[in-house]
């Protein structure tokens, strides 16, 4: 036999076995030929509604809620140095804050998560949203890479081109059948759900800002915070359009100094005193202007 039967031969030699294989399943009911079976994969149901956590304080629903997040979680640990994890520093955080708000009493508090679970990120301010919360506040660590001299606390508010552009995609996903601050958008134009949705979303950015530069204000002198720390970027965990909320970069977890600040007790209580005091003052203005 030549050469080049043999090489022909070799290419040939899988075709013909498939062939034989699918006459054989063809005709004789072998399973696992293909025949009388089938691969099930169970799929996510698409009408499950978000499994909404706990509401912790009084129980008058119109005393004011928070919704504090805890960035990352399980098998994502955000930034890490050495021993630390950024999802651990900061889940600490949150429950003093949630500690701190419960023990001075009048504010409602709930966790989006309250031990080392995952959170899709767009579930996050989902859960406030359905909630009808009246704040969010997500708190985070950051990472500066191999920049170990970088420093403090940052605070962020949506960008103004993030929130026309997620007003567009709230409109077009809610599908003309949902209720936006009291407004029924359900039967609107496509046009003018964008239009409502972006109003709603500016007076929700205005009363962002307002918490950031409380929080500025009252963490001065107790707080180690970046230069200009208020800052705002197209970060996703903030765009619930009737929500208003704030990413809190706590710190940095690539800086030796700032992690173990973040991490000891000392630390937590200075973040929750901070952050009590400025969600009081805020909640106490809403309350004036309503």
């Amino acid at each position: 036999m030549s050469y080049r039967v043999q090489i022909g031969l070799l290419f040939a030699l899988p075709v013909l076995l498939v062939g034989a294989l699918y006459a054989v399943g063809a005709s004789i009911p072998v399973p696992v030929m293909g025949r009388d079976y089938v691969v099930r994969v169970a799929l996510p149901d698409g009408s499950a509604t978000i499994g909404l956590p706990e509401i912790s304080g009084p129980s008058d629903p119109t005393r004011p809620l928070i919704v504090i997040d805890a960035g990352h979680g399980g098998p994502d640990l955000g930034a890490v140095n050495e021993n630390y994890r950024e999802k651990t520093i900061v889940l600490g955080l949150a429950q003093a804050l949630r500690d701190r708000l419960l023990e001075e009493g009048g504010i409602r508090v709930a966790m989006t998560r309250d031990d080392d679970s995952f959170i899709v990120l767009e579930e996050r301010a989902e859960i406030a949203r359905a909630m009808g919360a009246d704040l969010f506040l997500s708190i985070h660590a950051d990472s500066a890479g191999d920049s170990e001299g970088v420093t403090g606390a940052t605070i962020y508010t949506l960008s103004e081109t993030a929130s026309s552009e997620a007003a567009a995609r709230f409109a077009e996903r809610e599908n003309n059948a949902d209720v936006l601050n009291g407004v029924d958008l359900s039967g609107q134009d496509m046009a003018v759900n964008a239009i409502l949705v972006e109003l709603s979303q500016r007076r929700t950015s205005d009363r962002s800002g307002q918490f950031a530069r409380l929080i500025e204000r009252e963490g001065q002198g107790t707080l180690q915070f970046r230069p200009e720390p208020r800052r705002s970027a197209s970060l996703a965990v903030l765009r619930a359009p009737d929500v208003p909320g704030v990413l809190y970069e706590s710190g940095y977890i690539t800086n030796l100094e700032d992690a173990q600040r973040l991490a000891s007790p000392a630390g937590r209580e200075r973040f929750a005193d901070v952050m009590a005091r400025a969600i009081r003052i805020y909640f106490a203005r809403q309350s004036l202007e309503s």
